[in-house]
């Protein structure tokens, strides 16, 4: 049975607030890089794709863990949301660093 607590939803939102900003600089350095604005590595299109099914795969089995142990649905949510994140921020931090150093 899932435990309902009423701070649960708070606690994901900051989380995914995160998430969505750090998807929208991964996007737009991604789509820049695409555009020839600055120098990409040749194999980064490549790379997008397989984080992405990476971080899917991880959020997926992390969320079936918690739903598994009996957690609540705000549990569930920030386990699936854990990998998303670590993979957001990684992304927007090596595509930020790359960006400042084109010319």
């Amino acid at each position: 049975m899932l435990r309902r607590s009423p701070d649960g939803c708070w606690r994901v939102v900051p989380q995914a607030s995160r998430i969505v900003a750090e998807s929208c600089i991964v996007i737009a350095l991604r789509l820049s890089g695409m555009a020839r604005l600055w120098r990409m590595v040749c194999a980064a299109n490549q790379r997008m794709i397989c984080e992405t099914l990476i971080a899917a795969t991880q959020a997926t089995h992390a969320a079936m863990r918690a739903g598994a142990a009996g957690g609540s649905l705000s549990d569930i949510a920030m386990a699936a949301m854990r990998p998303v994140g670590r993979h957001t921020k990684a992304n927007a931090k090596r595509l930020t660093k790359a960006a400042r150093k084109a010319p």
